[in-house]
């Protein structure tokens, strides 16, 4: 039933007549085609017929002296001058089903986890997909069980919020990316891996994930050997997955690792049809798609669910002001940071309360849950300042009553902020714990 079902989709789509031109040239990642550039537009897909009759799925990202310019999601290989290019009249869809949750897909949408073919659903959703209406979507609101006391409690997130975790390499982002994913409320997670290690992918999905957060996840994979437009349509995929649960009423976790990584496939595609690098090397157009891709996250319209968006960003050299991360701070509605000296420290989640924000906290607390919060971001930041003294020495207890209550609170409060990758945390127990940690 579930491939007569896909059948009958594919049916459906194949166009009345074919169109089709010829490679003029290759270089590099670029294909020139002619004879049909009148009948293209940016973000149509062809397919070369390379050698021994294999396919080439193509995009195009550009045109230049009359020529189309195509980039492949697959190896060259086979392809030369005059080799058929054959136009797809259909836009890039998706038909998401209920049954994809606990599957691994790739970034077309096909699995890759060996359980057979994914059943496919009756409403296509575009893979490049527009944001809801601004005036249209429902208010953030509603607190959502992250399962990490530190962001619960410190930085509590609403139901649509979007948040970015920013950290360099091997700081332990995907490890917060787990821990979200296994031990949330949500009842959807969604989880992107765009540009990861081959090796870790499986890692995270029988490790960190385990089989008890695959049963309401899908996952979504594109590893850094794979092309560009493969890379950067991973994300987009996310999404449009996302989107779908979203619309059925869910409450859906949206994680993504990484959208810098999303960020390098659009500048390569970029550079490759010859648009001039802006800041870093980084392209005007990769700019103009992160607020597509990023604002598709967040609250749907009336009677739909919302997406709650978990962004990491790998910020090069440990710099927070690098470009992508610039670009994604102004965007998102709050952001994590995770500290080097932090994890080096030995205290993991390696994340720096003082450095972080949720822009909606405030509001979704009550009272009492932020004057508790306060209190110990004070004594947090009145420590961090006396810090250097008070590990030389220098500082002698008595000469500040605000330095010396730092001094008392501050290994608690470190220890509250430290959480085993297995260990379970709720939001209502962060606030009590933390409220006696204070009380003492």
């Amino acid at each position: 039933m579930v491939l007569l079902r896909n059948l009958l989709n594919d049916i459906d789509r194949v166009p009345d007549n074919q169109i089709y031109g010829r490679v003029t040239a290759v270089q590099g990642m670029l294909v020139e085609i002619g004879g049909v550039q009148n009948n293209l537009s940016v973000g149509d897909r062809c397919q070369i017929v390379a050698r021994a009759n294999r396919l080439v799925t193509c995009e195009v990202v550009g045109f230049r002296e009359g020529r189309a310019l195509l980039m492949p999601f697959s190896p060259l290989d086979g392809v030369g001058l005059g080799c058929r290019v054959e136009v797809a009249n259909a836009e890039p869809v998706l038909y998401p089903d209920p049954s994809w949750l606990g599957r691994v897909i790739n970034a077309m949408g096909e699995p890759i986890d060996g359980k057979g073919p994914l059943p496919g659903g009756e409403k296509p959703y575009p893979i490049h997909n527009r944001p809801p209406p601004a005036h249209s979507r429902q208010r953030v609101a509603g607190k959502i069980d992250l399962g990490i006391r530190a962001i619960n409690t410190f930085l509590t997130c609403c139901r649509g919020q979007r948040m970015g975790i920013f950290a360099g390499s091997g700081v332990g982002k995907s490890s917060v990316l787990s821990m979200m994913a296994k031990h949330t409320k949500a009842q959807v997670s969604v989880i992107g891996l765009v540009g990861e290690r081959g090796r870790e992918a499986r890692e995270f999905i029988e490790d960190d994930l385990g089989e008890d957060g695959l049963k309401r996840s899908v996952v979504v994979v594109a590893t850094s050997d794979e092309s560009p437009l493969m890379r950067r349509q991973a994300a987009y995929v996310t999404m449009a997955v996302a989107e779908y649960y979203r619309d059925a009423g869910n409450d859906v976790l949206c994680l993504m690792d990484s959208v810098t990584r999303f960020a390098m496939a659009q500048r390569e595609i970029s550079l490759s049809a010859g648009e001039p690098p802006a800041s870093k090397g980084y392209t005007p157009s990769v700019f103009a798609e992160l607020p597509k891709l990023l604002e598709r996250a967040g609250p749907g319209g009336p009677g739909q669910g919302n997406i709650t968006g978990l962004f990491t960003v790998l910020v090069e050299g440990d710099d927070t002001n690098e470009p992508i991360s610039d670009a994604v701070r102004a965007i998102l509605d709050g952001h994590i940071v995770l500290d080097r000296a932090i994890a080096e420290r030995g205290r993991y989640p390696a994340i720096n309360i003082l450095r972080s924000v949720s822009r909606t906290m405030p509001g979704c607390n009550s009272d009492e849950e932020n004057a508790i919060v306060s209190k110990a971001r004070r004594y947090l930041a009145v420590y961090e300042d006396m810090a250097e003294l008070i590990r030389l020495g220098a500082y002698r207890r008595g000469t500040d009553a605000a330095v010396d209550e730092a001094i008392k609170y501050y290994p608690a409060i470190e220890a509250f902020l430290s959480q085993g990758k297995k260990e379970a945390a709720d939001l209502a127990g962060g606030y009590q714990q933390l409220a006696e940690i204070l009380a003492q």
